[in-house]
């Protein structure tokens, strides 16, 4: 099972940038998709997340209406299109992958820097 992101990088403050997860090893359009990004000294926190038919999404508060997030079920892939973007969005933005109830299946990707400055 891997989930690799890519797309992150140094942006100056209002623009944009597009983070991609890319899945393998197992049933990517079963999944929920999420997003979670960690600031330094911080704790890691949801940034949105998609349906595994990707008709539902939902974001926090803090980036309503600047990102948004989609998936590709025929490319395995997930998608984080960030725009207006602020020094405090500047954290290591992370994928994750989960299905099931009784058994829960978990995977996470290992992070993209994405830092917001001038």
């Amino acid at each position: 099972v891997q989930l690799v992101e890519s797309g992150g990088g140094l942006v100056q403050p209002g623009g944009s940038l597009r983070l991609s997860c890319a899945a393998s090893g197992f049933t990517f359009s079963k999944y929920v998709m999420s997003w979670y990004r960690q600031a330094p000294g911080k704790e890691r926190e949801l940034v949105a997340v998609i349906s595994s038919t990707g008709g539902s999404t939902n974001y926090a508060d803090s980036v309503k209406g600047r990102f948004t997030i989609s998936r590709d079920n025929a490319k395995n892939t997930v998608y984080l299109q960030m725009n207006s973007l602020k020094p405090e969005d500047t954290a290591v933005y992370y994928c994750r992958g989960s299905a099931g109830s009784v058994v829960v299946y978990d995977y996470w990707g290992q992070g993209t820097q994405v830092t917001v400055s001038s």
